[in-house]
């Protein structure tokens, strides 16, 4: 028992958790199955890595702040909004993310932007990349409240070591000179550091009108253009053409 309390005691000094843990039924099983110690030692620390990854994976997701719909697979080709199965294939291989690419969808409001966004954020986190999910709002939030709150400094720092961060409805609202110099800032250390994806509803000739200077909205055009790809989406709301109701059939008048 002595013995079992001091491998607990190393285990927990050495962050084993899962021989801390789980020891008295990973030493039941080690007397079952009789493995030689080659093997015991090589499972051990295949279940310590295994948990590892497994942590780091959640922890990932858990961060990346996804919207509800995330997964591509689930993803409707019914629905014609511009995008055709080779490219999204090519899109979930992420070798844009390897080569720093950015990506803007833009179109109209419910053609599938920000389920397309998240669905690569969270392909993105599977892959085992750091990605983060976010709208401008709770950008400039960030930005506003970074110098004052510890949660929004741990999150800006993320932003920072990120390797992909979406940015949802950029442009959707105006934003006062100082939020619009300090998301610029932050765009500017991104750029070439991380890929970014952003969606937006108006052209980025438009971004100067929301920014209401030109001159800032070229110079944060021109990083993130840079190496870009630009998807136009196109046709009606998909929610719309797939509004819910809460009568169980359509009342005739």
């Amino acid at each position: 028992m002595d013995k079992l309390k001091e491998i607990k005691q190393y285990a927990d000094t050495l962050r084993l958790t899962q021989l801390r843990n789980k020891a008295e039924s990973i030493i039941h099983q080690a007397q079952i199955d009789k493995p030689s110690y080659l093997e015991f030692v090589e499972q051990l620390l295949k279940n310590e890595v295994l948990q590892r990854q497994k942590n780091d994976y959640e922890r990932r997701l858990k961060l990346a702040h996804l919207p509800l719909l995330h997964d591509l697979n689930q993803y409707d080709f019914n629905f014609e909004n511009g995008v055709v199965k080779p490219q999204l294939k090519q899109l979930r291989e992420l070798l844009w993310l390897e080569q720093n690419y950015n990506i803007i969808l833009m179109g109209p409001s419910g053609t599938g932007k920000t389920y397309l966004t998240a669905g690569l954020v969270y392909q993105a986190i599977q892959n085992g990349y750091r990605a983060y999910f976010m709208t401008m709002e709770e950008i400039i939030t960030v930005l506003k409240m970074k110098e004052i709150t510890s949660s929004a400094l741990g999150t800006y720092n993320r932003l920072l070591k990120a390797h992909l961060v979406a940015i949802d409805d950029i442009m959707l609202l105006p934003i006062k000179k100082n939020e619009a110099v300090s998301f610029f800032n932050l765009i500017n250390h991104l750029y070439e550091q991380c890929s970014i994806i952003i969606t937006t509803n108006k052209s980025p000739k438009q971004w100067a009108e929301t920014l209401e200077d030109e001159v800032l909205a070229t110079a944060l055009l021109d990083r993130i253009l840079y190496r870009c790809e630009v998807i136009k989406l196109s046709g009606n709301s998909y929610r719309m053409q797939n509004r819910k109701t809460i009568f169980g059939q359509v009342i005739s008048e």
